[in-house]
C-alpha cells in the first residue's frame, strides 16, 4: 500500500473556493484566518498565517531552519500521510498530493518559504506549521486548485492527521541528529586514518616527554600519534553508543504521549512507514510519555559531541606547542603553513587550523551547557525547549565536523617531525635520569640531575666525569628505543652491577 501511494500520481482540478485578496504597495495578498484573526499573506507564499505569524515574533538569530530539519520533517509528513492512508482516515487523492509535495521538499524545492527561526516559543509548533502549511499549500497546487484554499487539503486536518507538534518535533529533531552524524562521523573516521598514518611514519623519532610541561621521560613521535589515533576513535564509538538512543520515537504519542487523536492502526504502522519513506532504522519508544517528556537523549548525543571536541582541542593544543617556535620553542614538529601569521611581523606563521579546532571546540562546549540547562527545564508533560536544544546541538554537529575536516586536510596530514630537534631535546634533558635511576638509585640520580642544571651540563656529561659508569654503560642504559618502552633500560647491567 505504501509503494502505491508513494508512486501516485494527482489529477488537477478547480479550487471549489474563492479566495479574498487585497493588493497593498503594489503586492498582492491573499487573507487568511486563524484563531487570532485575519492577516494578509503574499498571494505566492506557500507558507500560511501561523507561519507568517512566527516570523514576525521570532526574529531572534536572522536565520532560517537547517535544511536538514526540513527534510526531516517532509518525511515524517510523508510517512503519515501514507500510514493515515492505509488505515482508511485519509483520501487516497489527497494523501498522493502531500506525498508528492514531501517528495519536492525532499528534491529541495521551496526552502525560501521555511521561514521561522531555529530559536522559537512554543515547543515548535511555528516549525511544524510551517511544514504543514507549505505542504498544504502545494498539494493545494498539485491538485488545481489556489494556495490557501484549505477546503482542499488543510494543514491540520489533513497534513497534521494523527500527530502533534510533541511527536513530530521530537522524532525530526533525532531524525536530523542522526543524519547529522553521519558526516560528523565520516570526517572522524579521516582523521583517525591521517593520525594513524602519521604514528607510523614517526615510529622512529624520538622526543622528550613532558609532563605537567616539564621534562619527564622519552617517548616516541609516533607513540604520541597512535594515542592521539586511540583517543579519536573512542569518541567515535562513544558517539555510536549515544546515537542509538536517537531511534526510539515518540511518533503516534501526540500531545503527552498518550495517543488521543491517533488511530490504534495508525500507531502501530507509523514508525514501519517512516522506516520505510527515511530509510532508517527506528522503534518506538517503550513508554511514549517518557518519550515527550524527556530529552535526556539529546544531552546524551551532545555530550559525547563535547567529548570528542575536548579530544580534539588538547590535540590541537599539542600541535601549537610541538611547532612553537621555529626557533625559540619546542620546535619538534612542523605545521603545513597555511597564511601570513601577522599583518606587522614579517615572515610569521601562525598555527590557525589548530587554533581554529580549539575555537569550534570552545563553542561546542558552551552548546553542550545550553542543552543540558534546556532538557533540565522542561516540565511536566512537555519540554517547550527543543529549538534551543537543535540549534545548539546542530551547529555544534556541523561546526565540528567542519573543523576535523580541515584539520586533516590542512594540517594532520602535512605535518613533519624535526628529527635532530627532538633528539637534542632528549639528550640534553635531566629527563633521561629516570632511566638510569634502577641503577644508581633514586637519590645518587636527583644528586645528578641537579648538579647536571647547577652547571649546565648534561646528565651524561656528570656521570662520565665522575666515573660513575662507562660511555659503554650509559649507551646501553640510554639506548633511546629502550627508553621508551616497557621495562628497565640496560637491565644486563643493572644485573653486573649488582653483582659487583
Amino acid at each position: 500500500m505504501a509503494a502505491e501511494i508513494m508512486g501516485s500520481t494527482v489529477g488537477k482540478r478547480a479550487g471549489k473556493n474563492v479566495l479574498k485578496t487585497v493588493t497593498s504597495k503594489d503586492h498582492q495578498y491573499r487573507i487568511e484566518h486563524d484563531s487570532i484573526g485575519d492577516k494578509e499573506v503574499p498571494i505566492d507564499a506557500y507558507y500560511g498565517v501561523q507561519t507568517l505569524r512566527a516570523a514576525e515574533n521570532f526574529r531572534i538569530t536572522g536565520l532560517t531552519m537547517h535544511p536538514e530539519i526540513v527534510n526531516s520533517l517532509a518525511y515524517i509528513k510523508k510517512a503519515a500521510a501514507i500510514t493515515n492512508c492505509e488505515v482508511g482516515l485519509l483520501d487516497r487523492k489527497i494523501t498522493g498530493a502531500i506525498v508528492n509535495a514531501c517528495d519536492e521538499i525532499l528534491e529541495g524545492k521551496f526552502r525560501k518559504d521555511f521561514i521561522v527561526d531555529p530559536i522559537q516559543g512554543g515547543a515548535g509548533t511555528s516549525l511544524n506549521m510551517n511544514a504543514n502549511e507549505v505542504i498544504a499549500n502545494r498539494a493545494i497546487e498539485l491538485m488545481g486548485g489556489q494556495k490557501g484554499d484549505y477546503s482542499m487539503v488543510h494543514p491540520n486536518d489533513h497534513v497534521n492527521l494523527g500527530q502533534s507538534t510533541n511527536d513530530v518535533i521530537p522524532t525530526a529533531g533525532k531524525m536530523t541528529t542522526i543524519r547529522l552524524l553521519k558526516n560528523l562521523r565520516k570526517q572522524l573516521l579521516r582523521l583517525h586514518e591521517a593520525l594513524s598514518l602519521k604514528a607510523k611514519d614517526f615510529n622512529h623519532v624520538i622526543k622528550m616527554g613532558r609532563t605537567q610541561m616539564q621534562d619527564a621521560v622519552p617517548i616516541r613521535l609516533g607513540q604520541e600519534f597512535k594515542a592521539y589515533a586511540d583517543a579519536v576513535m573512542r569518541d567515535i564509538n562513544r558517539m555510536d553508543k549515544a546515537l542509538d538512543e536517537m531511534r526510539a520515537l515518540n511518533m503516534g504519542g501526540t500531545a503527552v504521549g498518550t495517543g488521543i487523536n491517533a488511530d490504534e492502526s495508525y500507531l502501530r504502522r507509523i514508525i514501519p512507514v517512516l522506516n520505510e519513506v527515511s530509510d532508517l532504522d527506528f522503534i518506538q519508544a517503550f513508554d511514549l510519555i517518557d518519550a515527550t517528556q524527556n530529552l535526556d537523549p539529546f544531552v546524551a548525543v551532545s555530550g559525547s559531541v563535547k567529548a570528542c571536541a575536548v579530544t580534539l582541542s588538547k590535540i590541537a593544543n599539542d600541535f601549537r606547542l610541538m611547532s612553537s617556535g621555529p626557533r625559540a620553542g619546542f620546535g619538534e614538529i612542523n605545521l603545513p603553513a597555511k597564511q601570513n601569521g601577522s599583518s606587522i611581523m614579517p615572515g610569521k606563521v601562525n598555527p590557525v587550523i589548530p587554533e581554529v579546532v580549539n575555537q569550534v571546540a570552545f563553542n561546542v562546549i558552551g552548546n553542550d551547557m545550553t542543552i543540558t540547562m534546556a532538557a533540565e527545564a522542561g516540565q511536566l508533560e512537555l519540554n517547550a525547549f527543543e529549538p534551543i536544544i537543535f540549534y545548539n546541538l546542530f551547529q555544534s554537529i556541523d561546526t565540528l565536523g567542519f573543523a576535523v575536516e580541515t584539520f586533516v586536510d590542512n594540517c594532520v596530514s602535512g605535518i613533519t617531525a624535526n628529527e635532530e630537534r627532538c633528539r637534542f631535546l632528549v639528550e640534553n634533558s635531566v629527563g633521561i635520569i629516570t632511566a638510569l635511576s634502577p641503577h644508581l638509585g633514586y637519590q645518587k640520580s636527583a644528586d645528578i640531575a641537579k648538579k647536571a642544571l647547577k652547571l649546565n651540563k648534561s646528565v651524561r656529561e656528570i656521570i662520565l666525569e665522575e666515573k660513575i659508569l662507562t660511555e659503554n654503560d650509559i649507551a646501553e642504559i640510554l639506548d633511546p628505543v629502550h627508553m621508551t618502552e616497557p621495562g628497565i633500560s640496560g637491565k644486563k647491567l643493572m644485573e653486573k652491577l649488582h653483582e659487583k
